[in-house]
């Protein structure tokens, strides 16, 4: 399991994938990239037959069958089902950004071309990079991940939902004057690990976190801090109100 933190500054905990399942999926993506290869080069040749074509064209039928089929297919596939390829859906797998998200062709090209170039093919000596790459990796990470910026996750099991900050009722009318669209992402994963770990926390740490966390919070706000509440209430109905708006 890795820990993800949405844009939300919503802690997310999901099951990474590993190379056994991985290696199953793209076996099966191999099939199928041979499939389509021969299918695709079948039809160019009798079609470049046909015309009488030179043999010129027949060596650009072929770099277009690789290109089809090494890059395209997982980016197509990629990019249409948001991070799903035929072996990945099999095998329950899906391609995600580091804070959870669902890729874009932007991601999709940048692992296909780094699966073609770096982790396979051309220099990957048929996948021992991306294995390399994959065990040194905390995350299972090739190549390809680490320049798109994404991580292979399990998608079949139910996961689990996200603990959301709820507001105190009593700070619902102060919060709800707030625009937290000026809190940076790192301090809000910040308020976010505070409030999780909040029942683990002496009252001491409790206390001298949570003050820390509120200071920076209204500095970033630009308002003055409630008098009289506990930081974790005060933070509660910040992180709250940031989760409202994000949803709108």
């Amino acid at each position: 399991m890795a820990e993800f933190t949405t844009g939300e500054a919503v802690a997310l905990h999901l099951p990474i994938a590993r190379i056994p399942s991985r290696a199953g999926a793209f076996l099966l993506d191999l099939t199928l990239q041979l499939m389509l290869a021969l299918t695709l080069q079948y039809a160019l040749t009798v079609i470049l037959l046909t015309t009488d074509a030179d043999s010129a064209w027949l060596s650009v039928s072929m770099v277009v069958t690789v290109v089809t089929v090494l890059i395209a297919y997982p980016v197509c596939s990629e990019t249409l089902t948001r991070g799903r390829s035929l072996g990945k859906m099999a095998f329950g797998l899906r391609v995600v950004r580091a804070d959870a998200g669902p890729i874009d062709f932007r991601h999709a090209l940048t692992r296909g071309l780094a699966g073609a170039i770096v982790d396979f093919w051309m220099l990957g000596a048929f996948g021992a990079v991306a294995v390399i790459t994959s065990l040194s990796s905390r995350d299972g990470k090739r190549v390809g991940d680490v320049l798109a910026g994404t991580v292979v996750v399990h998608n079949r099991q139910a996961m689990p939902s996200p603990s959301l900050a709820v507001a105190p009722p009593w700070l619902t009318a102060w919060s709800a004057r707030l625009d937290p669209s000026g809190i940076s992402d790192e301090l809000a994963a910040a308020a976010r690990r505070y409030l999780t770990r909040l029942p683990t926390l002496t009252p001491p740490t409790q206390h001298y976190l949570g003050t820390q966390l509120v200071e920076a919070m209204c500095v970033e706000l630009r308002c003055p801090q409630p008098v009289g509440y506990p930081p974790y209430h005060v933070l509660g109905a910040i992180m709250a109100r940031r989760q409202q708006l994000s949803r709108v």
